[in-house]
């Protein structure tokens, strides 16, 4: 092990492990010697994103990030060297000990490179510094969208795309689950001609989108939203990403912020620039009423409203019509889901569900059955239904939905 800086002249630097304390981690540094001889130096995580900036590190081929528990307040600092090393086309070899999933995830996500746990399995980091210089070697795959994954999109399109929002009356009642599963249904609706769908998560705080589609979280978010009166078809292009070719989304900010950021004004003009582009917009929606839920409603062909079947959602759907009463705004565009609705044979629930909906005086004509661990673990893993668990009984209603609101359109489109 050794400096980069005290390195002789004639020792090319192509490799650096980056720690808090290297010496917490003696079988990388004897994997390191093993893999690379004298060619390998050591950094500090503040050193690290000074010598990016040298001459020097223009031969480094990989650095080695090795951290512990002790490392995860840093993850800020941990990022940033991720973000300075990729900028440069150096690759990351995350070495991760006592790390918790959420951290680990999130760096390797960004990362996007190689992960060997600590203690070291048996020649398991010459293993991976070898795929990185086999993937090093291999020609740029051409792209069809910008290097960040956002797509490209055409100037000067009006498609007047429909659109859904989707507010849950409560917390848990499956709303970012029923606005992200029906997104993927619409844009897989058909083989030959899936419409071109756009996913917008405005729950600016909790919206838990792009964890359900393993999406990364970008600052572009948060700068295309307090600038719209600025944003035009790139600006609003740069703020989307790509979901398997085929799902356009808008993620929630990085940093949890005030949902008065955004005006109705500004909540205006995102709805119609994804109109513009997209067939079908879905908006997940926060569980809270704010200033511009009403544009929202207003632009919304349908407003979808799950509840579950217990106190607090009868009581919160029942606020929840009363305030829009109050204020007359078009109430018939609401549409209740009864989320875990009882099955078919369980005639007392089916009961309760009737007095629900009487006591309300609502009607509750869509119901979606309990897709039990399969939907929790389809968010956790960063999947759709579809992917995960194709015959659960929730994603089977949620493809009925979609193809219900696809012949509807369909049939407006032929009237028109």
């Amino acid at each position: 092990m050794s400096s980069p800086m005290s390195q002789p002249e004639t020792a090319a630097i192509i490799a650096c492990t980056v720690s808090r304390d290297v010496q917490n981690f003696d079988l990388l540094i004897e994997d390191m010697e093993t893999a690379l001889g004298e060619s390998w130096g050591d950094l500090g995580f503040a050193e690290a994103l000074a010598f990016f900036g040298q001459p020097e590190a223009e031969a480094l081929e990989f650095i080695a990030l090795a951290i512990d528990s002790e490392d995860e307040e840093n993850l800020v600092l941990l990022s940033e060297i991720i973000t300075q090393a990729r900028a440069r086309d150096i690759a990351v070899v995350l070495i991760a000990e006592d790390v918790t999933p959420p951290t680990l995830h999130a760096l390797m996500r960004q990362s996007n490179g190689e992960f060997v746990p600590y203690p070291l399995p048996e020649n398991e980091l010459s293993e991976a510094i070898e795929r990185i210089r086999h993937k090093q070697q291999q020609p740029e795959p051409v792209r069809q969208s910008d290097d960040d994954g956002a797509p490209r999109l055409a100037t000067g399109t009006n498609k007047q795309g429909a659109v859904f929002a989707i507010h849950g009356v409560a917390g848990g009642v499956g709303a970012t689950t029923l606005a992200v599963n029906l997104a993927w249904e619409l844009a897989n609706i058909s083989k030959n001609d899936s419409p071109s769908v756009c996913l917008l998560d405005f729950d600016m705080q909790f919206g838990t989108v792009s964890t359900y589609l393993d999406l990364a979280r970008r600052e572009v978010v948060y700068e295309m939203l307090s600038e719209t009166e600025t944003m035009d078809d790139e600006i609003f292009g740069q703020a989307i990403l790509t979901y398997e070719d085929k799902l356009n989304v808008l993620t929630a900010p990085t940093d949890m912020l005030p949902l008065e950021l955004i005006t109705p004004e500004d909540m205006n003009r995102i709805i119609k620039m994804a109109r513009a582009h997209f067939d079908y917009v879905v908006i997940d929606m926060p569980s809270t009423l704010v200033h511009w839920t009403e544009t929202v409603l207003h632009e919304a062909h349908l407003y979808f409203c799950p509840l579950e079947l217990d106190m607090r959602c009868a009581q919160n759907a029942l606020r929840f019509k009363r305030a829009l009463q109050s204020e007359e705004l078009p109430i018939e565009k609401l549409r209740y889901v009864m989320n875990r609705a009882p099955k078919f044979t369980d005639l007392s629930g089916k009961s309760r569900v009737k007095r629900l909906a009487e006591s309300l005086d609502i009607s509750i004509d869509i119901h979606m059955p309990d897709g039990g661990r399969q939907v929790l673990q389809a968010g956790d893993h960063g999947q759709p239904l579809s992917a995960s668990a194709a015959k659960n009984p929730l994603r089977k209603e949620i493809v009925k939905l979609a193809q219900q609101i696809h012949e509807l359109q369909d049939s407006s489109a032929q009237a028109a």
